[in-house]
């Protein structure tokens, strides 16, 4: 393909623009860990919904639905659905608790929470594992997912395309900090929804594809387009990869950047940055809405239309002989836009353009306070001025960008990646979980929990398991990990009484999982401090949130597959689901 003047023109006034935010507040940026790091922790909730949502729309995510869209139908889908549950418990019942805490970072918390020298191991050894192995991991999955869209509309070859998508981001990144990531992340969100609706739209229209009711009539299609699991007509051994491991487990069981269960991650920066708890819950309560209601349907509707136009790897194999080495079913969707127009074509490039920056720019900023403030303030520099801090995050930045685009060069598949990473953090779900309700959690559970689940995951790679299905590996790599962790948590030392009766007070969990240590303070005469009584509260807000975006999520669905009445009645429920929130709003404890 080549591109016009106009798709040059509308690319290079988005680069100016993202380069320009990094300048426009380097400065600002530049004063100390907390400027550079959480914008002075003064950014505003709606600004730090949309960057969350912007950060998880990444270049690969529409190559990843794509994927599973043609591989599983729709209803695959649920494999990342169900993180919704995830992220309901995040809003009403951490992102409070988090913002509470006062950490700079979501590794700092281990030592809030846990005592002496296991403690500190424990901090150092996730800093690493977060910061480096996982961070990336998640960036080589992304710059993957560029390299075969410019492979395939571009014609450029991979190093070719990851020294182009790397340079730009780079640079306001580490001029800017997050106060640049997230104003440049409004920019890119708004480019990135507007380039996938229009690219839907029009493909849509194309000859070949022949309009959204010839799609969801189309043999290819239609044994793939339902979006809820149906028990009736399908076995339940075809179900239980695709719906029943996710919903069952996959959300509370795994570890998996974005949807951390008890929230975690750039997430938690986010949470980090907003003024107040309030802020922080309306942030990640706005980043859900968009992330699974609003996003979904028009990579969707691409990939459906795919399958029209491209019914197998063979025919894309045969329309893209010079990608040959790329071709899989996540190579749909950028197949697809190579049918686009002039202008429209640009748009939708520097789209994906932005998307691959929103998530490159977050990860690279979250991996780099990470190592600032885990490692090299806690460990090799505490006594590091603001100014040095602030180039330490810099040259992390860097390094973490070269690393990743690296690590992109050897891998074949994003969907292989997504597989790896829940299986990596398999089985410690739970823990992030408890760690906040449950005073026996320790820092030997987590860390049994990480190396289990480590060992186990890649066990799990080797030859002899190659029979087994992604979904049966996940299932073993939980229980064994869960085995482990229980095991460790009873057996071993707990955290000082000293440790756990000052993260009480200050983060102020509330449930009954705190009894031991509300009865120690009253038989010391000590002042019990209990937020337990609006756990009812949260717990309801967590199922009427899910109900509003599944609802949504559902409606606009069969909105668009000709079913209205269905489409209008879950449109009434998430309206229904929504007054209830509401109503349970002022019930909800904020300091």
């Amino acid at each position: 393909m080549h591109l016009a003047p106009i798709d040059l023109v509308i690319m290079a006034a988005f680069f100016v623009a993202s380069i320009g935010i990094g300048l426009a507040v380097s400065r600002k940026s530049g004063k100390d860990f907390s400027s550079f790091f959480l914008g002075s922790r003064a950014m505003p909730w709606w600004l730090l919904g949309v960057s969350m949502v912007a950060t998880t729309f990444s270049t690969d995510t529409p190559n990843l639905v794509a994927d599973i869209v043609r591989g599983s139908g729709v209803v695959g889908n649920w494999t990342w659905w169900a993180f919704l549950l995830t992220g309901m418990l995040t809003v009403f019942l951490y992102a409070r608790l988090w913002r509470r805490s006062g950490v700079l970072t979501d590794v700092e918390f281990y030592e809030l929470r846990y005592s002496g020298k296991t403690a500190a191991f424990l901090r150092g050894f996730r800093a690493a594992y977060l910061g480096v192995v996982f961070n990336v991991f998640i960036m080589a999955s992304v710059t993957l997912a560029a390299i075969k869209i410019a492979s395939v509309m571009l014609g450029w070859q991979p190093v070719t395309t990851v020294f182009f998508a790397a340079a730009i981001t780079l640079v306001y990144s580490a001029l800017g900090g997050l106060r640049g990531v997230v104003f440049a992340d409004l920019i890119q969100f708004a480019m990135a929804m507007v380039g996938s609706i229009a690219a839907a739209v029009y493909i849509l229209g194309l000859p070949e594809v022949g309009g959204l009711s010839n799609v969801l009539s189309h043999p290819n299609v239609a044994s793939l387009k339902g979006f809820l699991p149906d028990f009736a007509s399908v076995s339940i051994k075809d179900l239980v990869p695709v719906f029943i491991v996710p919903i069952a487990v996959q959300w509370w069981a795994s570890y998996y950047p974005g949807a951390e269960p008890g929230g975690g991650g750039y997430i938690a920066q986010r949470m980090f940055a907003a003024p107040d708890e309030k802020q922080a819950l309306g942030a990640t309560l706005l980043f859900n809405a968009l992330h699974y209601a609003l996003r979904p349907w028009p990579w969707i509707i691409v990939a459906l239309a795919s399958l029209v136009v491209f019914p197998d790897l063979a025919s894309l194999a045969e329309r893209f002989p010079d990608s040959s080495a790329v071709i899989g079913n996540d190579l749909a969707y950028p197949a697809m836009l190579t049918f686009l127009p002039p202008g429209l074509l640009g748009l939708v490039i520097t789209s994906l353009a932005a998307a691959y920056m929103s998530t490159m720019s977050t990860q690279v900023n979250y991996g780099s306070s990470i190592i600032v403030n885990d490692l090299y303030l806690r460990f090799f520099k505490p006594e590091a001025s603001d100014h040095e801090q602030v180039w330490a995050g810099r040259v992390c930045t860097v390094l973490l960008m070269v690393l990743a685009c690296w690590l992109a060069l050897h891998l074949d598949s994003a969907k292989d990646v997504f597989d790896l990473i829940l299986r990596i953090g398999a089985g410690s779900g739970l823990i992030y979980i408890l760690r906040w309700f449950w005073w026996r959690i320790n820092a030997p559970t987590e860390l049994a929990a990480m190396i289990i689940s480590f060992v186990v995951a890649g066990a799990m790679q080797m030859d002899r398991f190659d029979g087994f299905s992604s979904s049966t590996k996940l299932l073993i790599v939980v229980a064994v990990t869960t085995v482990g962790w229980i095991i460790t948590a009873l057996m071993t030392r707990p955290t000082s009484e000293e440790r756990l009766i000052s993260f009480y007070k200050k983060v102020r969990p509330g449930g009954p999982g705190w009894n031991r240590v509300r009865s120690k303070l009253a038989e010391e005469g000590l002042e019990t401090v209990d937020d337990g009584s609006d756990l009812p509260a949260a717990i309801l807000g967590v199922v009427l949130g899910a109900v509003t975006i599944y609802s949504i999520l559902f409606s606009t669905g069969f909105l668009l597959y000709g079913r209205t009445i269905p489409g209008v009645v879950f449109a009434v429920v998430a309206v229904g689901a929504l007054i209830g929130i509401r109503q349970i709003w002022p019930r909800l404890s904020f300091r």
